[in-house]
């Protein structure tokens, strides 16, 4: 699987901007940020901040023990972070735990609104 722009084909690579560049050590963060702000807005659209709220504290816990255990033994590496870990992962991983349910749900959601 190609891990930066550059290593794809050239006609894929010339249509994806390479936001790694302009973020830096930032992109994962940034990225997380942005697709979770997509997330809120989905889930207030749908009026479900308070059902995603709940599916998130349940899934965390195990969200967390897994992302954990696969950073251990070395299953995946993040390259553009910042560096800060908490409770021994990346601060972009535990954002990660929560944008993605949050993000499901929403769509959800959205998709379901009004049955």
């Amino acid at each position: 699987m190609p891990s930066t722009i550059a290593s794809l084909p050239p006609d894929i690579a010339g249509l994806l901007p390479d936001v790694g560049a302009w973020f830096g050590p930032y992109t994962y963060l940034a990225s997380e940020i942005a697709f979770g702000g997509v997330a809120l807005a989905l889930l207030i659209r749908a009026d479900a901040v308070e059902r995603a709220g709940k599916t998130i504290l349940v899934l965390y816990p195990v969200a967390y023990v897994w992302d954990w255990y696969t950073l251990a033994i070395g299953v995946f590496a993040i390259r553009l972070r910042t560096g800060v870990e908490l409770l021994g992962i990346p601060v972009e991983e535990h954002l990660f735990m929560i944008v993605v349910p949050a993000l499901v749900v929403g769509v959800h959601e959205n998709l379901h609104r009004g049955e």
